[in-house]
């Protein structure tokens, strides 16, 4: 039997999950855009700097971060090409998008909503192809995001712990799982060889890798939702709607 166009006979609730990454992904991207061009003035409580801001390389900075750059406008401008370079071109956010934005196709079974398929071998697709070194990018701002993490222990008074402090020391560790876990690093662990038994640290080290890579669509989901909370919470903070737990030391 034949099915007609965009039909499928799949009787269980198949669009239930590209409906979900519709609306997670989808409502990610309107709140970091609204974060970067009109979320400016409560992006920094001292001393947690939202995740979006870093690194902070403008006049509109705090004092201790770095020299600051002639721009007048969102310093998040300025460093969210890479972070964004590195998700948008991941295999498996590639996949999930295509599936739930794009129906190529929306599920297994279910034809996809272009006639024809082209995959990624013309514009804008091809560039897809830059993730291997959006990879090498998006670890200097891990960094930085690991570097912000120590300074969020680091109140005017002293050295001490703030929730503050556990919101961005938890972001950066999953920023960094997501990014340690991801194919390109897998693959510049141990996939330039033939017979990988032969080398013995890489082959450990892609083993490591290997292990959270299994689980790169859960780090990416939770890093993705942790990330966009962690702004949250500087913004409430900031702006005085909520009180930051803090122990002093």
């Amino acid at each position: 039997m034949r099915v007609a166009p965009h039909r499928t006979e799949r009787p269980d609730r198949w669009w239930l999950e590209p409906l979900i990454t519709v609306v997670v992904l989808g409502g990610f991207v309107l709140y970091t855009t609204w974060a970067m061009v009109f979320g400016t003035s409560h992006f920094y409580a001292d001393p947690y700097l939202s995740p979006f801001y870093s690194p902070c390389i403008t006049r509109l900075c705090p004092a201790d971060t770095l020299p600051y750059v002639p721009w007048a406008y969102s310093p998040a401008w300025l460093i969210f090409w890479a972070p964004l370079a590195f998700r948008l071109t991941c295999y498996y956010y590639r996949k999930a998008y295509y599936r739930s934005f794009f129906w190529t196709p929306p599920a297994c079974a279910v034809p996809d909503a272009a006639h024809r398929y082209r995959g990624e071998t013309r514009f804008p697709f091809v560039i897809q192809n830059l993730h291997r070194y959006a990879f090498w990018v998006a670890l200097i701002v891990v960094a930085f995001l690991w570097i912000d993490a120590v300074k969020a222990f680091h109140f005017a008074t002293g050295w001490g712990v703030g929730l503050g402090s556990i919101v961005l020391l938890l972001n950066a560790g999953l920023l960094t799982l997501y990014s340690f876990s991801c194919h390109s690093c897998r693959h510049l662990c141990g996939g330039l060889f033939d017979v990988l038994s032969r080398h013995g640290l890489r082959y450990r080290v892609w083993r490591f890798v290997s292990r959270w890579n299994e689980h790169h669509m859960a780090i990416a989901w939770t890093s993705l939702v942790f990330v966009a909370f962690s702004d949250v919470y500087v913004r409430l903070v900031s702006a005085s709607v909520i009180a930051d737990p803090r122990w002093l030391f």
